[in-house]
């Protein structure tokens, strides 16, 4: 199976998922609402928040076919399947005529763009088990970013930018074939050898 993502209504991402769950069976589609926690100010209080990191988008892991593909638009809040930002048309792939390609495979497999394996393992990775990038903590010492402990603990190369008064760390994700940038919750450290616990 593979990994596709589906454009929704923002804001309807776990009623989307919530339907898939319900109509489909998990060994035929399992959907995934990638989140990440982060901490907001509101009158003057810090809150502890999940926001989605893709808004308007479900990543769903199935065999896609012609027939998967008409059942997941009978979907409320469902608009579409997205495709990769880049132009489908190589000499490997050829083009598309009378529901197969000029090499003879039938063309469904064209028409479903996939999300490449190696950007799902690091969307996967970083989510964990719960769907959901927890806080990493971490600290800068010498301009150089350590992480400790966290989601982002090994991917030190994928941030970009820290915001110390948000407590938030940029990052850049590859998602269907585009970078994109992210905010993700981080807990700092002024030193390595504080005990981030007291």
């Amino acid at each position: 199976m593979d990994w596709y993502v589906l454009s929704v209504e923002t804001g309807k991402e776990n009623l989307v998922q919530r339907f898939i769950h319900k109509r489909f069976d998990e060994s035929v589609i399992s959907a995934v609402v990638p989140k990440r926690r982060l901490q907001e100010r509101k009158q003057g209080k810090t809150l502890e928040v999940c926001r989605t990191m893709f808004p308007g988008y479900v990543f769903v892991n199935t065999k896609m076919s012609v027939k998967t593909y008409y059942d997941l638009k009978g979907i409320p809040k469902y608009y579409r399947l997205l495709k990769r930002y880049h132009n489908h048309y190589t000499r490997n792939q050829g083009r598309i005529c009378n529901g197969t390609r000029d090499n003879g495979d039938p063309a469904e497999f064209f028409l479903f763009s996939k999300v490449d394996d190696n950007e799902m393992k690091q969307i996967l990775q970083l989510i964990g088990n719960d769907d959901v990038i927890e806080f990493s903590t971490l600290y800068v010492e010498n301009a150089k970013v350590t992480v400790c402990d966290g989601p982002l603990k090994g991917w030190e190369g994928l941030i970009k930018k820290i915001d110390r008064r948000k407590k938030r760390a940029r990052i850049v994700l590859r998602f269907m074939g585009l970078d994109k940038p992210l905010d993700i919750g981080i807990e700092m450290l002024s030193t390595p050898d504080t005990n981030p616990i007291s």
